[in-house]
Order: structure tokens, then C-alpha cells, then sequence
């Protein structure tokens, strides 16, 4: 796998691949939770911060900080659903492939 090896995809551009695998990442749990029947409480909360992952992706270089915040958000929003815990790992492993934030 080209993660592993640290190496980027071969896609003609120059976008970072870590953006790729978020966006990537992101709209698959996107998908999953609008196709989720059952509602439960903090299901906004999740769509929000995964749309603003999304415009994050989008964006470029998303903000480390951000980007966990968010990852925080969702996770306490579904991570009681099992049905999604699968997508949800995605988006932690896509957002944990930016490092942690540096500390001053």
C-alpha cells in the first residue's frame, strides 16, 4: 500500500495524499450515515462536522487542531452506532495520518 511506504499515488496531481484518503475517508462516512435508517440525537452533530471535514479536504492543508476537534465531535455523536463504527475508524485514521499538533 502506498501509505505505508510513504509514498504518493500516481494521479497526476499534486495534492497531498493524506487530503486524498480524508476526503476519501469523509464521504464514505457521509454516505453511510445518510443511508443510516435510524435516527438518533446527535445525527446533526455528525452531519455538520462532517461536512465541515469535507469543505476542510477541499480547502487544501486542513488545520491539525480542527481537524481533531471535529473528529471528537462525530466520534461522540455515532460512535454508538455500530453500524457506522467501520467509517468512523476511517476518518480517525485519515485524520491521525496528519501527526499530532505540535505543542508551544
Amino acid at each position: 500500500m502506498l501509505r505505508s511506504l510513504g509514498q504518493r499515488p500516481v494521479t497526476g496531481s499534486d495534492e497531498d495524499p493524506r487530503v486524498t484518503e480524508l476526503r476519501t475517508a469523509v464521504s464514505r462516512l457521509r454516505r453511510e450515515l445518510a443511508a443510516h435508517p435510524a435516527e438518533f440525537t446527535d445525527r446533526a452533530i455528525a452531519e455538520d462536522e462532517l461536512a465541515a471535514l469535507a469543505a476542510m479536504a477541499v480547502g487544501g492543508m486542513p488545520e491539525i487542531p480542527r481537524l481533531r476537534r471535529s473528529l471528537l465531535l462525530i466520534a461522540g455523536a455515532i460512535g454508538s452506532v455500530s453500524a457506522l463504527s467501520r467509517g468512523l475508524s476511517d476518518v480517525r485514521q485519515a485524520v491521525d495520518m496528519f501527526g499530532e499538533t505540535p505543542r508551544g
